[in-house]
């Protein structure tokens, strides 16, 4: 292994990272312009206004894991304070780099408490659908703010 001063190092760095900068910049006048609200989006490893409206929606609730390269977003239980005795977990991925509905799946596990015991509880199909419904309207509000700005 060859250790580098810290000035040397910051050069030797600097030589790697500004061509490829550069590289990236080089555009001419017959280039197309770039379409920054199209629906791929490649900045992180998923979509991402899938992803910044995922966060958004579960804002409310603790978060375990967050992983914007895999697409995978993992809260902890939520105890709604309105109905102390259930709480919920949800698990949001999303699976591709489109903003499309069929790119995002969303499950969510459920527990009431009986007696000081937390046990299984089904959820309704409907919460899963509207949380779904809820990220997607919120990232289709993103892209709409971002071809507007």
């Amino acid at each position: 292994m060859i250790r580098l001063p810290a000035p040397k190092l910051a050069l030797a760095l600097a030589g790697l990272v500004l061509p490829l900068t550069l590289a990236a910049c080089g555009g001419g006048k017959d280039r197309p312009k770039a379409d920054l609200a199209a629906s791929k989006i490649t900045t992180i490893g998923v979509n991402s206004y899938l992803w910044r409206a995922s966060l958004d929606t579960l804002s409310f609730m603790p978060l375990v894991q967050t992983d914007s390269n895999g697409g995978v977003i993992v809260t902890d239980w939520y105890i709604n304070p309105a109905a102390p005795t259930e709480r919920v977990k949800v698990t949001v991925m999303i699976l591709d780099q489109d903003l499309r509905a069929d790119g995002l799946r969303v499950s969510a596990l459920r527990e009431v408490n009986q007696g000081g015991q937390w046990v299984a509880a089904p959820v309704k199909a409907a919460t899963v659908q509207k949380l779904e419904d809820a990220i997607l309207t919120r990232a289709r509000d993103l892209r709409r703010g971002s071809v507007a700005g």
